[in-house]
Order: C-alpha cells, then structure tokens, then sequence
C-alpha cells in the first residue's frame, strides 16, 4: 500500500514510562520521532541511553519488522538498519500493546546533507547503500519503502543508515509499503513485486530527488520524463547510463549497479590520476634541471679551487728550491 503519514496512533506524553511485561525494562518517553500507518516510533530514555521505540496495535508489524532487524544482524558488515535491542508488550489496565527498542540513529537525512556538504557526496553514499542493500538482498529481502526520509547520514565516520524498515518484504511478495515518487508502478516502469530491481529502482529516483529536492509531479510519466529530468541536470548527467538501466530494470543485482558507478568514478579519478602524474612528473624534470645545473656549477668550483690550490702548492714547491 502506498505510505501514509497519519495522525500519530497513540497520544504518549513526554515522562511516560514504558515498561515491558516480559523483560522488565523500563523506557521514559522524550518525544515523537514519527508515526504512520504500522505504528509510532518515539524517542526513549533507557538508563541514561537515548533509543528508539516502536509501538504498535498489530503485533503482527512488530513480528515482521523485529524480524527484518534480525536479518540484518545475520549480515556481517551490514549497517544499513539500526540495531534490536529489544521486544515486548506493554500492559496498560486491559491493553496490551506490542513495542521493539532499537538503535536510535543520530545524523542528518540525506538530502539536508548533501545541500550543505555538496553533491560529490551522492555517489559516496550511493555506493555505500547499494553495499549493505546487495547484503540484505542476498538475505532475503526487499527493503520496498526507499526513499530520502528513511535514510539518515550519520558518523564520524560518514555512513548512510535506515531509520524505517517497515517496508521490508521477502523477495517474491507484493511490496507492503510504497511512496509513490520511488514507486516503479506510479511511473508505469514496472511491478510492485518485491524483488532487488525494485530497490535499484529506487536508488535511482533518490539520486534524482537529490538533485530535484522539491521532487516534481508525474506528466505523461516513464522513462521518457525521467530522462528529461536527468539531462537538465549537470550533476545528473554525469551517472545518466547507471540511472536509465537502474530505471528501466535492467540491474538485477545491487553489486552490478554499484560496480558500474565505480566505472564512472574510477574514469574521473584516472584523469585526476593522470594529471597529478604528469603534474609530478613535470616537478621532478625541473627539479632534476636545477639539480643538474647545480651540480654543474659546484663541479665547476671545485675545479677552480682545486686549481688553485695545485697552483699554490706549486708555487711554494718553486720558491723553496730558489731559496
């Protein structure tokens, strides 16, 4: 279903504590982080840690996102999603709610931090994020709901994480959770099936968001106006062969988009390569000329000094046979 940003759930104050039935552990409420159609995520106090805590009525959602968590745990190198630090239920008089703790990411979304720090960021973190995505595809699963606000640029050092893995599937089912700007199906570009084209998808669209952060309205949709937007862009351009095969479906596999982006990448640091080297190269000649001139010099010195010291010796040799 496409995402939906409503009225938060619950009504849970600031100093609320929320305890859970089977652990025991105890979170004080700090505020609201966000809430959709799953359930609320808040800002918790746990012994003097800052965590975040989602609470749900469908202890089905918490099953299912717990479990994406642990997914990632499975992964080794793997940082995409925060971590889990916990899951239970919480008992208010004949309600019982179920919640999950985990990591409370701290950093800037992606897009406020590529305007301050500037584009040569985007692919950096483009090819971090298609990392950790070829790891979570290889686990099973579609991350489904990508998009700018779900991701968070933390650090030092600088890394891209996930703050919502709500919208994660097991590759084969419907996508659970879309927004429609990312969404393949809105641009008529293919399925909502869950499966790694549909997050390379995705990826495609959030560069693109980078460089049009206001986003821009569906016209006759497809490829056709994407590309439009890709060419007016100079940033763009730069990665237009990645994002047209990222668009069309044509990279089935995160590796095989992020090894095509390295290309990009690598082309434009062997020019600066060859420069640096042929700027080197132009310093070591005139370097060597002056050293070359230099011992020229000091050669002719000393044989100016050694001549006039055979000369004196000699003189000397002279005077003392006379005398």
């Amino acid at each position: 279903m496409m995402k939906s940003f409503t009225k938060s759930q619950f009504n849970i104050k600031y100093g609320t504590i929320i305890q859970g039935k089977w652990h025991q552990n105890s979170y004080k409420v700090i505020r609201e982080l966000g809430s959709g159609a799953n359930g609320t995520v808040y800002l918790v106090d746990f012994n003097g840690n800052k965590a975040a805590l989602k609470i749900s009525f469908e202890p089905m959602t918490v099953t299912s996102e717990v479990n994406v968590l642990k997914s990632f745990s499975k992964a080794q190198g793997v940082t995409l999603g925060p971590s889990l630090l916990d899951v239970d239920d919480w008992v208010i008089g004949t309600q019982q709610y179920s919640f999950y703790v985990m990591e409370y990411v701290e950093g800037v979304h992606l897009i406020p931090f590529i305007r301050k720090n500037g584009m040569t960021w985007l692919p950096i973190l483009i090819l971090q994020l298609l990392k950790d995505l070829g790891d979570l595809h290889k686990q099973g699963w579609v991350f489904g709901d990508l998009k700018p606000d779900n991701l968070i640029v933390a650090g030092p050092p600088i890394k891209i994480r996930c703050i919502d893995v709500g919208g994660t599937t097991p590759i084969g089912r419907a996508i659970k959770e879309y927004t429609e700007f990312f969404d393949r199906g809105y641009w008529g570009l293919g399925s909502r099936k869950s499966e790694p084209s549909y997050d390379l998808f995705a990826i495609g669209m959030i560069m693109i968001n980078s460089c049009y952060p206001q986003r821009f309205l569906k016209k006759e949709g497809g490829i056709q106006q994407l590309t439009q937007a890709i060419d007016a862009s100079q940033e763009l351009r730069k990665y237009k062969s990645v994002l047209i095969k990222a668009l069309t479906g044509k990279y089935q596999t995160a590796d095989a988009m992020r090894k095509d982006l390295l290309k990009i990448l690598n082309g434009q640091t062997v020019s600066d390569q060859k420069r640096t080297v042929r700027r080197r190269s132009y310093n070591y000649n005139q370097t060597r000329q002056r050293k070359s001139r230099r011992s020229w010099v000091m050669g002719v010195i000393e044989t100016i000094l050694i001549f006039i010291l055979i000369s004196l010796l000699y003189v000397y040799y002279i005077l003392g046979n006379i005398f």
